[in-house]
């Protein structure tokens, strides 16, 4: 756990740094720009202790994938997520080492989220503390492929906010070709781009409620429907449901942004479509209660989190806004210690960062 107590100072130390010696907006003069060159250290921190490791969930698949298989034209197969066997089939060209994969995927994942982050955040440590502690920055190590197509499409917020639909679909297109599950962002852009709490949002919620009440039912609908897909395999996915405190540390943020929403809207006019993905976020952690397979839909919502949780503070008055901070940090460090040394017992291993 070294590394990730490690990891996790520099990161908040460093975006903490960029925040207080940035400069004022053009737009908003009480806005701070955060400094580039320690935005670009705290980027660095999180780009090398991803893509230098050598374990970590599913990362030794990719490694032995990665050395094993020769990937070229030949045996591409261009139905599936060809987009990601493209990206090996360049990198072998240069070499056939699997740390060149993690660390190119490391570095675009991590550069997206971070620049998506730096221009709609707040605060943008608070932003990359929570994207450490909640578990995320762990995940982009396990589920890999998916949180690289989430992050082209969290790269692509500013064409959901603007409503420029056919570059959204566009992005969505490409990231598709990394994980065929970036698809689901297409219909969800109708719902997202809606006013925050508005009929849709209850729907959602009271939606996440009866699936889990009719869960068995909902679940046989469901295989039906892509039984003749790649994807009909998970139908035998049987790892339980997703931990309930999963669900309220979701939650959370949405619950106080529901509570300060009028001061949302004013101090950040286009956050309606961040809360909505936040939503979305906690709609289907509720559905991955009963089966956790639903969990990794939520990865492309959960990194809305990161930007809404970076106004949080802002919501209240300025005599608790101290407070609030504190109380974030030192919340979602005791979740993180909880998931990551309790609940899971994380190891950090690799051949380069030895501590």
């Amino acid at each position: 756990m070294t590394v990730f107590y490690l990891n996790l100072s520099l990161v908040y130390a460093f975006s903490l740094f960029a925040r207080y010696i940035g400069k004022p907006t053009e737009l908003n003069p009480a806005e701070f720009k955060p400094n580039k060159l320690y935005t670009f250290l705290a980027f660095a921190t999180l780009v090398l202790v991803s893509g230098l490791r050598n374990n970590v969930g599913d990362t030794y698949y990719y490694m032995h994938s990665y050395r094993d298989f020769d990937f070229n034209w030949n045996n591409i197969d261009f139905g599936g997520d060809f987009g990601f066997y493209i990206l090996q089939m360049l990198l072998q060209q240069i070499s056939k080492d699997p740390q060149i994969l993690l660390l190119t995927v490391a570095l675009i994942t991590n550069i997206l989220i971070g620049m998506t982050l730096y221009h709609y955040s707040r605060m943008l440590e608070i932003s990359l503390y929570v994207y450490i502690t909640i578990g995320y920055f762990l995940v982009s190590m396990n589920g890999m492929r998916q949180y690289l197509a989430a992050s082209i499409i969290f790269a692509a917020t500013t064409f959901l906010i603007n409503g420029d639909w056919k570059k959204y679909f566009a992005v969505v297109l490409i990231a598709a070709t990394m994980h065929q599950t970036a698809l689901i962002l297409i219909p969800i852009y109708f719902i997202v781009r809606m006013p925050a709490w508005s009929k849709v949002t209850y729907l959602l919620l009271v939606f996440s409620i009866f699936v889990v009440i009719g869960f068995n039912e909902f679940m046989n609908l469901l295989f039906t429907a892509i039984e003749d897909s790649k994807y009909s395999g998970y139908q035998n996915f049987d790892e339980g449901g997703a931990n309930i405190l999963r669900v309220l540390v979701a939650a959370a943020p949405v619950v106080i942004a529901y509570l300060g929403r009028e001061k949302l809207r004013k101090i950040f006019p286009k956050s309606d479509v961040i809360v909505n993905m936040s939503i979305l976020s906690v709609v289907f952690m509720i559905i991955s209660t009963q089966n956790w397979i639903f969990a990794r839909f939520s990865i492309y919502f959960g990194l809305y989190q990161l930007i809404l949780i970076g106004w949080i503070v802002k919501l209240f008055s300025k005599r608790d806004q101290k407070l609030i901070y504190y109380g974030i940090i030192i919340c979602y460090f005791i979740y993180f210690f909880y998931e990551h040394v309790i609940a899971l017992n994380m190891l950090y291993r690799s051949n380069y960062l030895i501590l």
